[in-house]
Formats: C-alpha cells, sequence, structure tokens
C-alpha cells in the first residue's frame, strides 16, 4: 500500500534511519529515550487497526476470503495469551499481512490469492510471533522515536514523560498507522518469530511444512512482506531443516 502523504513519507523515513542507526548513534539514543508500557501499546494498537481499517476495503462477512480466513482462524484459536483475536481481510492486490498487540489480524486478498489455506495460517503464525515476542513493541519505539526525529511532538514529549500515547495527535495516527505496518524487522527478529510459528504450529498439530512453501512462493517476487533478510530460500531452507530434525512431521 503506498503512502498517501508527505507525513508518511517523513516518518517512514525516520524510522528507517532509526532501525539502521549502529549502537551509540543519534537514532540509538532517540529510540531509548521512549518508554513505553503493554497498555499504551495496546492503546496505540487500538489507534493504529482502527486508522488502517477506516481507509482499507474490507472483504463482508459473505466473502469468499472471509469464509477462508474464518476457517484457518478456528485452526489457530480465538486468543493467544488471553488476548482475543479479531481477523480481517483487506480486499487488495498486495502481498501482506500484519498484527499488532491488541489481537488484530489483516490478512490482504492478494496473500491469500498467492498462498493455500495452510500457507496462510503459518504467516499468521509468523505475525503473531512478532507481537509475543516484543518485536511489535520495539517497532512501536521506533515509531515513535521517528516522529521526534522529525520535529513532531517535541513539546509534548518534554512535557508530558512517559505518556507515550499523547505523543501522536489525530492527524498523525494515518502516518503512524502506515508507518508501523510497513517498517521492516530485524534479521534475528524475522528469524524469531519464523521460529514462534514453527512451533506454533506443531502444538497443534498443523502443517508446518506449508511455512517453508510459503517463503518459496515469496522468494519469486516483489511481494513485501516479510522481505528482510534472511533471504526467503534461506528461511524456507530452515524451516525444512527444523522439520527433518523432528523426523519429517
Amino acid at each position: 500500500m503506498k503512502l498517501r502523504s508527505t507525513l508518511m513519507a517523513l516518518t517512514l523515513a525516520s524510522a528507517t534511519m532509526l532501525a539502521g542507526c549502529q549502537n551509540g548513534s543519534l537514532g540509538d539514543a532517540l529510540v531509548s529515550s521512549v518508554t513505553i508500557s503493554d497498555g499504551e501499546v495496546k492503546a496505540l494498537s487500538d489507534q493504529s487497526c482502527a486508522q488502517m481499517d477506516s481507509e482499507s476495503k474490507i472483504a463482508g462477512k459473505n466473502s469468499k476470503y472471509t469464509k477462508r480466513l474464518n476457517k484457518i482462524a478456528k485452526k489457530l484459536g480465538n486468543n493467544v495469551n488471553g488476548q482475543p483475536l479479531n481477523y480481517k481481510v483487506y480486499l487488495t492486490e498486495d502481498v501482506n499481512a500484519w498484527a499488532m498487540a491488541n489481537g488484530c489480524i489483516r490478512v490482504y486478498s492478494g496473500l491469500m490469492d498467492l498462498m493455500t489455506d495452510d500457507e496462510v495460517t503459518g504467516v499468521i503464525g509468523h505475525e503473531i510471533g512478532h507481537v509475543e515476542l516484543g518485536h511489535t513493541k520495539k517497532r512501536f519505539q521506533v515509531a515513535i522515536a521517528s516522529n521526534k526525529a522529525a520535529g513532531f511532538a517535541t513539546d509534548l514529549l518534554n512535557k508530558h514523560a512517559g505518556k507515550v500515547t499523547e505523543l501522536i495527535s489525530a492527524d498523525q495516527i494515518s502516518g503512524f498507522a502506515h508507518q508501523i505496518v510497513n517498517a521492516q524487522f530485524s534479521q534475528s527478529q524475522e528469524s524469531e518469530a519464523d521460529g514462534y510459528s514453527y512451533d506454533y504450529l506443531k502444538a497443534r498439530k498443523l502443517n508446518t511444512k506449508a511455512l517453508a512453501t510459503a517463503f518459496d512462493k515469496l522468494g519469486g517476487g516483489d511481494a513485501s512482506l516479510m522481505s528482510s533478510h534472511p533471504g526467503s530460500k534461506e528461511r524456507a531452507d530452515a524451516i525444512r531443516a527444523r522439520i527433518s530434525a523432528d523426523g519429517g512431521k
């Protein structure tokens, strides 16, 4: 999905700059200056998810995509660690999916067109992994720090230290939401989320091989989903190695 304003472009560029900074840099100092609680992450997730929903065409309850996703959701369960999960499909050719700390899970129809139900299940497990492993919380810290770096809400930061949810105004939430959805995770975070999805599927006796074939399909085009290094082939190979170590099951 294309960013729709100069604000979005600026905040995303700032987030990319901050995410790529080395230890001891100004970027790291800005990120470390942002303290965000689990409650604040959930509140910002509520705002961001609602904003993305308002800007997207959502599949209706009788849509073939919604019916497929409901079938997948039954296999995954309706909550993770006590957090209820809320699933919707965005009608778009983009190949993407994401999850937030409030249980908001969004899958794009372009991804569902590309993949089988089992492969979509593996991808959702991966996205849930980012939330459960704290990667999404870190992404919120980077996004807020990038807004600060770009000059947004600096006065609020000084006057309301620790009140992170006050840093993002109603006018800024669209850019912030896109920033959260589109920013890339690090190599180690992607690998950890892959492992989480594998364990998640295995514990529920679901098809772990489909996680590897999902990576095979993502490696053949310009899909943005899970596009950070390591590459799709390496990640598919890592999943197959785990399957082999588990006796091929």
